[in-house]
């Protein structure tokens, strides 16, 4: 009888695309990355000092394996893990629509799918919880929002509304109008926003909000994934330099963002490709002024980036040891018994390159022919693309509210 999860595993490394499954079974590798996660998770835990990390690696090297290493981590440790790839459609220089899709990916320790409603559903009118979370609302945020939002919602009938303002704290923003009307009809007074909410300008307030938030539910902190940083490159060089505003806000965060641990993996090309290609510092130096506030936040990303520990290439024994371990998940997969040494696959999987992600797709082939045929034939891996950071045009920024 094949074991299921042995496949699951041997199907995702065979696909090349990482899981945390992958990254549970094979995190022995690279301890000294391991380490410096672990202290920024501890600090966090044990010290409420949030803040951020960056580190760098090949294309095809495992930082994506790296991330999701990091992910178990955090959940182990009672953390609450959110995880995505930057893109076009989450982007980072727009940290409200980073926020919204954030807040879809984010499990809580223990849970088997992304979500939390059922936590937000506990604040109920006259909770504790619900309490707690209101007096914050009104002494920590930049505005009162979502003061308002919650006892709106904590008291509302109408199953509708709630759902509304449910997805309001998911980052479907719903408008201040709406608030104000259901207030006004629960309370018998007025809703008086302290100002007007804008989300280009308030959006840190949610961030706050949600890390108060995972707190008080009892979890240790909460760890962001951003995956794919390198896409900033492609982006014209006025959305980069946003970025690295905004990729400050979470390496060096505001005091009001608790317990929050954030780790951005970058291609090791960013720094030659980017950085000294296209004089960062220079633009950087150019768009805000010497000695800005700006200046100086966007400055300490890009010497951040430039300063990035790197996952360094496996050695060779540390690779024969996962083909060791793949050809044992195999085995389980298909109940058989490959009975063939780790030396002989990795030798068989050199002509592939060089990258590690081609080596176990290879190992995983020759293992299918052996399982298949009883014998092996040619092993052919097609070549990776090569990841590109050419810059694409900078389109017109559509008015936000």
């Amino acid at each position: 009888m094949f074991d299921f999860n042995a496949r699951h595993i041997i199907e995702a490394l065979r696909s090349g695309v990482p899981s945390r499954e992958v990254g549970e079974y094979f995190s022995e590798s690279r301890p000294g990355m391991r380490s410096k996660i672990e202290g920024r998770l501890k600090a966090a835990r044990e010290e409420n000092k949030s803040g951020g990390m960056v580190f760098t690696g090949r294309y095809g090297e495992g930082k994506t394996h790296m991330l999701h290493t990091a992910f178990n981590m955090a959940m182990d440790q009672n953390m609450v893990v959110s995880m995505v790839s930057l893109s076009k459609e989450t982007p980072i220089d727009k940290p409200w629509e980073l926020y919204r899709r954030l807040i879809a990916n984010t499990w809580l320790p223990g849970a088997s799918q992304p979500g939390f409603r059922e936590k937000v559903e506990e604040m109920t009118s006259g909770s504790s919880l619900a309490s707690e979370m209101a007096a914050y609302t009104v002494t920590e945020l930049q505005t009162n929002k979502l003061y308002f939002l919650l006892q709106a919602m904590t008291r509302t009938q109408d199953e509708e509304e709630r759902a509304l303002f449910m997805a309001d704290l998911e980052g479907d923003f719903v408008s201040p109008p709406l608030i104000k009307r259901s207030y006004r009809r629960i309370n018998g007074t007025a809703a008086r926003f302290s100002e007007n909410f804008s989300k280009t300008k308030h959006w840190r307030d949610y961030f706050f909000f949600m890390s108060h938030f995972f707190r008080m539910l009892g979890y240790d902190g909460w760890v962001i994934l951003l995956d794919e940083a390198e896409l900033i490159g492609r982006m014209g060089k006025k959305t980069r330099l946003r970025s690295y505003l905004r990729m400050a806000d979470f390496l060096k965060p505001d005091p009001r963002l608790e317990k929050t641990v954030t780790l951005l993996a970058f291609s090791e090309s960013y720094q030659a490709d980017v950085i000294e290609k296209r004089k960062e510092f220079q633009n950087v130096l150019d768009a805000f002024g010497e000695g800005t506030e700006e200046e100086k936040a966007a400055t300490a990303v890009l010497s951040a980036i430039l300063n990035a520990p790197e996952l360094s290439p496996l050695s060779r024994e540390e690779v024969i040891r996962i083909l060791r371990d793949i050809e044992q998940f195999h085995a389980l997969a298909y109940d058989w018994h490959p009975d063939v040494p780790a030396e002989e696959i990795y030798r068989a999987t050199e002509a592939g390159g060089y990258l590690l992600r081609t080596k176990l797709r290879g190992a995983i082939e020759l293992l299918d022919q052996l399982y298949q045929y009883g014998e092996v034939g040619n092993i052919r891996v097609g070549k990776l693309d090569a990841e590109s950071l050419e810059e694409e045009e900078e389109l017109p920024d559509l008015p936000e509210e």
